[in-house]
């Protein structure tokens, strides 16, 4: 550490996982789902596609809104692996110049389609 001139310090709060978090959300933001209405699959953000998350994964029943992924599987369902649960604002703290308009897109209710006779 010292030969890259980098000050190692503690965690003052060694259970606030909160900035490793947020390391691996500016590493991989690329790997972003986010939970659908059904809380039973994702969305991923880069290309729409529906997810679900492994079940072998310790997250797999505890439904984040939304999870950075480092492998995406596919068998007879296409799984997520490796899944870190986020909270959406750091995308917007670690890769604003990807995700600004693409958050605001999936917050924004879609417009009601009008039935023609």
């Amino acid at each position: 550490m010292e030969h890259v001139e980098i000050i190692p310090e503690s965690n003052p709060n060694p259970i606030d996982t909160d900035p490793i978090r947020k390391a691996i959300t500016a590493g991989f933001f690329y790997n972003c789902a986010r939970l659908q209405k059904s809380s039973e699959s994702y969305t991923t953000i880069k290309c729409q596609q529906t997810v679900h998350i492994h079940p072998s994964s310790s997250l797999h029943k505890e439904n984040p809104k939304y999870a950075v992924y480092y492998e995406l599987m596919l068998t007879s369902r296409e799984f997520i692996r490796q899944v870190v649960e986020i909270d959406d604002k750091w995308l917007l703290e670690v890769a604003l110049h990807y995700y600004k308009n693409k958050i605001k897109d999936a917050k924004r209710k879609m417009p009601k389609t009008i039935k023609t006779k």
